[in-house]
């Protein structure tokens, strides 16, 4: 049975005619909508001849033996944020159990190495706050400690939402043993991003997942009287931080894949007839190359002193998160490249600013690598995401291409 793309776009609107409304999609992980989703889900690979199970950490994997146990894990994730888009996660499933299918019909169930399947639980983290949830399980970078206190908007605590579910947090440690064998991993995913709109090109090849700083800073000056104070008198606390916000700019466009930002600002005391005598700043930065972002950082610290000094104020920084670049297994890059320019007959290389669960894959020590199809608009995480049909359809043909060169690669170096 040959690979049948459309057969995905068609499967991909049913679960959002299952899960979605007028709104987006809902399929936030640990709620009902989600079980729903993955119900549906089980009744696909049912027509298949797998073997299906949930791990400790409530990851879904269907597994078809091959000739070899080295396998070749295909992953993606279901869940979504609320209000979400129909492709994010999704795709990357449903595009897989196309390749499984054919895997399993091509080799009359037994491929020559096993393929894996798997649907990571929590990747987007929209409940509890904690992305990748599952994969970091997988990876041995979980953190149960600090998770299983967190709650969701009306105070149900996570430990308890994921045991009404089926899963115990204190066995998370028990998903490692799903790396066994694993010698490869392939994950497929709408960009949520402008670029390859902007470059009229369908497909790419995602070098890595940006490493990223994440900071709060905090700009001390003097509350004063509005309508009193000269402005040369004034210690003004928001002066300085609107000065740093331009400059992370000018910052971020020295590199070509970095970004910076100045997300949220906050101003005390926060009336209109009040000089701002503090102001707290959040930063976001992010690239692929640890050392640019080292630097990036630095230059940040250094530049909201020097404004500081200017506007009479001083400033602190406090650590928020920090995760370290993940570049992607150079050689599956390559086999991504051929396959792309195979189905579209270009092909692009691209860093990934958002986290993905092959990030996790990855500092597991598993060779992974990602490919990005088109988004329209460059829009994500809401109802009017969106890519076209045909380039959906390439992105699947694409992915069975890179399975097949990845066995080929599984094969040659085991």
């Amino acid at each position: 049975m040959p690979i049948d793309p459309q057969r995905t776009v068609a499967e991909l609107k049913e679960l959002r005619s299952l899960t979605g409304d007028e709104n987006g999609a809902q399929r936030v992980a640990w709620t009902d909508t989600w079980l729903r989703a993955r119900e549906w889900f089980a009744k696909k690979l049912a027509e298949l001849p797998v073997e299906h199970h949930y791990d400790a950490a409530g990851n879904n994997w269907a597994t078809l033996a091959g000739e070899s146990k080295k396998s070749l894990i295909l992953g993606g994730h279901l869940d979504s944020v609320p209000n979400g888009g129909w492709l994010d996660g999704a795709l990357n499933v449903v595009a897989a159990l196309e390749v499984l299918r054919r895997f399993a019909s091509e080799f009359n169930g037994r491929p020559p190495v096993t393929i894996r399947l798997v649907d990571w639980a929590d990747e987007e983290g929209a409940r509890f706050g904690r992305s990748l949830l599952g994969s970091s399980a997988f990876a041995g970078t979980h953190s149960i400690s600090a998770d299983r206190i967190r709650a969701d908007r009306d105070g149900i605590k996570m430990e308890d939402a994921l045991r009404r579910c089926g899963v115990e947090m204190d066995h998370f440690a028990e998903a490692e043993k799903e790396r066994q064998n694993a010698a490869a991993y392939l994950e497929l995913h709408i960009e949520q991003g402008p670029v390859l709109e902007k470059l009229d090109l369908p497909l790419a090849v995602v070098l890595g997942t940006k490493g990223v700083e994440r900071h709060g800073i905090t700009f001390y000056g003097q509350e004063a009287h509005s309508g009193s104070t000269p402005m040369n008198a004034r210690r003004d606390a928001l002066a300085a931080a609107a000065k740093l916000a331009l400059e992370i700019r000018d910052i971020a466009r020295k590199h070509a894949d970095a970004v910076c930002t100045m997300g949220s600002l906050k101003t005390f005391p926060g009336i209109v007839t009040a000089v701002v005598g503090r102001c707290e700043a959040t930063l976001d930065q992010r690239d692929l190359d640890a050392r640019i972002l080292a630097r990036m950082f630095q230059e940040a610290q250094d530049a909201s002193r020097r404004f500081a000094d200017e506007e009479k104020c001083t400033v602190e920084w406090s650590r928020i998160w920090s995760i370290e670049p993940v570049p992607f297994h150079t050689a599956l890059a390559d086999l991504c490249e051929q396959a792309v320019r195979e189905v579209s007959g270009t092909s692009h290389r691209m860093p990934s600013g958002p986290l993905h669960d092959a990030a996790e894959v990855s500092r597991a020590g598993i060779p992974a690598v990602m490919m990005f199809v088109q988004s329209l608009g460059g829009i994500s995480h809401n109802r009017i995401e969106d890519t076209r049909e045909e380039h959906l359809e390439m992105s699947v043909v694409a992915l069975d291409r890179l399975a097949s060169k990845t066995v080929d690669w599984i094969l040659r170096t085991s």
